[in-house]
């Protein structure tokens, strides 16, 4: 089987075009090994779409199925377009939390960045979903271990929990994050988002993904806390995120539009068999 590896600011993917009779979700799990496989946060497939240019499915490391993904379809549509799957710079595509747009700029042949559309951002506790009585779970006590922590939840594409932090402490985000993650206060589980505010145009985020765990970025990690950060007053509503690797644009526009941009790579690609 042919796959290309990929990634948005170290948030790294396998990307591979459909294939009959193959369980994805152990496909995932072997292929993202990064011991005994190739090594990634997820993997992408590649499939036709009835309703879009194209389809996305996003498998995570842990075998689970995600809805969305900011960097895996970014990811998505640069390999598409540069396999001439696709050949609009801007695109649909199908995923399971509805159709994205994203957009490649190009310059001299090449793509620069791709921008992502990443559809609205959904604040009732029911469609997050959160166990609570209130109608949003913006920045709510939580007590954990003894311990109260303000948490605020967000759907975009994938349920987030931010929690904002002084510092990032390695240590104290691989014990918190999965507490949260595994919390009964999320039937579906959470990705939970420790972000730093720098100041009214600059955070900066490290993420515990669902199904993964810590990673280098993510696309709608950053975009929630960008949303979370800007209603809490903040900052702006347009914030430049910063990963370990690199920045993201986040810009919530007043029309409730969340738009992500930023580079993306392609690593290396290859033969496996399976």
């Amino acid at each position: 089987m042919r796959f290309t590896k990929m990634h948005g600011l170290g948030n790294d993917f396998i990307v591979i075009e459909a294939v009959e009779g193959v369980d994805y979700s152990e496909l995932a799990v072997k292929l993202c090994d990064r011991h005994f496989g190739i090594g990634a946060d997820g993997l992408l497939v590649v499939e036709p779409s009835h309703i879009a240019d194209i389809k996305m499915r996003i498998f995570n490391a842990d075998g689970s199925e995600a809805e969305m993904c900011g960097n895996g379809s970014r990811c998505f549509a640069k390999y598409v377009y540069e396999k001439g799957i696709v050949s609009k710079q801007k695109m649909t595509v199908e995923t399971l939390a509805g159709v994205i747009m994203p957009e490649l700029f190009v310059e001299n042949g090449k793509i620069k960045s791709v921008k992502v559309y990443m559809g609205s951002p959904i604040f009732e506790s029911s469609k997050i979903p959160v166990k609570s009585e209130k109608q949003k779970f913006i920045d709510e006590p939580v007590k954990i271990d003894g311990k109260t922590y303000r948490l605020s939840s967000v759907r975009v594409g994938v349920p987030h929990t931010i929690l904002f932090v002084s510092s990032f402490e390695e240590s104290f985000m691989k014990e918190l994050g999965p507490k949260i993650e595994k919390s009964s206060l999320f039937p579906e589980g959470t990705n939970v988002d420790f972000v730093k505010v720098e100041d009214e145009e600059n955070i900066s985020v490290r993420t515990w993904e669902r199904g993964v765990g810590l990673t280098l970025a993510c696309g709608s990690g950053a975009s929630a806390s960008a949303v979370v950060s800007s209603l809490l007053g903040r900052t702006r509503r347009s914030v430049n995120v910063h990963f370990k690797a690199g920045v993201l644009l986040v810009e919530w526009k007043e029309d409730n539009n969340i738009y992500l941009s930023g580079e993306v790579e392609e690593v290396f690609r290859g033969e496996i068999e399976i």
